[in-house]
């Protein structure tokens, strides 16, 4: 039995950032970074709700519904854990003698 390689596909080169792209990436804030995860958050809670629209239309699959809602759990999860350490470390911060 003879293994033909698969053709097409072209190796990529390992991507290093480029110091434009470091610096843009520092000069973006902590609280861009909050607001970029809770428009994702709010991003994939929209898709559940749409995907549980389309099943319940009957152009949509119950995989895909059940997908996309375990997706938004998840990511709540995470900004839900992400809180919870921002809170927890403030208090910490707070507790400190000065």
């Amino acid at each position: 039995m003879a293994i033909t390689p698969i053709s097409g596909i072209a190796a990529t080169p390992a991507i290093a950032p480029t110091p434009a792209a470091a610096t843009s990436a520092a000069e973006t804030g902590f609280s861009d970074a909050l607001q970029k995860l809770i428009g994702a958050v709010d991003s994939t809670n929209g898709q559940a709700n749409q995907a549980i629209g389309n099943m319940l239309d009957g152009t949509g699959d119950v995989h895909e519904a059940m997908i996309a809602m375990q997706k938004a759990d998840t990511m709540l999860q995470l900004t839900v854990q992400i809180r919870n350490k921002l809170v927890q470390a403030y208090q910490d911060i707070m507790r400190m003698p000065t």
